[in-house]
């Protein structure tokens, strides 16, 4: 199993959770028309194209800084918490079923790398995106893996500092993050495509007393 850096805390850390919320109330806003959306994760109530509007806010903003020939490509934003729990659950489960001597609470973290635990879920406050880079014809740059390529079957190239991807899919997730970290977002170090802002995880990295997204419904 492809095991993370030391110096990367996964949002299974305690310190995440024990980040508090004071939500401030903000809507889901939709981001079809505003930006791009892939359709590839598109579900009936259209949730996956939703975010915080003040995130959203700060994409179009990130948009802006993207030089000539680039646009974000966003793939997924909200989930439900059914929805969350389903993903955690399935991933952990296919781990415990490869590796038979992980125990559940091994399972739990390492799970975590890839899916978050739905009790501190960024994507179920609407504060997180899962996002690309495309030229103006929808075409996907090389990123070095796929959007949601898990540790496993990526050989940890999801990883945002993988060491073994191409000089083109490096210098394109560091062209990512010149846009959306002066926008105010923070990366999931364990997936190049994973951004957040006001969630606990985002509070954590950078040093805010409180996240200002909680859970949400649409």
């Amino acid at each position: 199993m492809w095991q993370p850096p030391s110096d990367i805390v996964l949002i299974s850390d305690p310190r995440v959770a024990a980040i508090p919320v004071q939500d401030n109330g903000e809507p889901l806003a939709d981001a079809r028309g505003r930006l791009r959306v892939d359709t590839r994760l598109a579900d009936a109530a259209g949730a996956y194209a939703h975010l915080r509007a003040g995130l959203l806010a700060r994409l179009e903003r990130a948009e802006r800084l993207l030089p000539g020939g680039y646009h974000l490509m966003i793939v997924e934003g909200y989930r439900p918490v059914a929805t969350q729990r389903r993903y955690f659950e399935e991933y952990r489960d296919e781990l415990r079923a490869a590796f038979p001597a992980m125990s559940e609470q091994e399972a739990h973290v390492a799970a975590s790398r890839y899916v978050s635990p739905v009790e501190v879920a960024p994507h179920t406050a609407g504060a997180a995106v899962d996002l690309t880079l495309c030229d103006p014809d929808g075409t996907e740059y090389d990123m070095g893996t796929q959007v949601n390529d898990n540790p496993e079957e990526s050989d940890g190239a999801c990883y945002t500092a993988a060491p073994h991807i191409s000089a083109d899919a490096r210098a394109h997730r560091k062209l990512l993050a010149a846009a959306l970290e002066p926008a105010g977002l923070v990366n999931y170090p364990t997936e190049w495509w994973h951004w957040s802002h006001g969630d606990r995880y985002w509070a954590l990295t950078a040093g805010a007393p409180a996240a200002c997204y909680g859970p949400v419904s649409m």
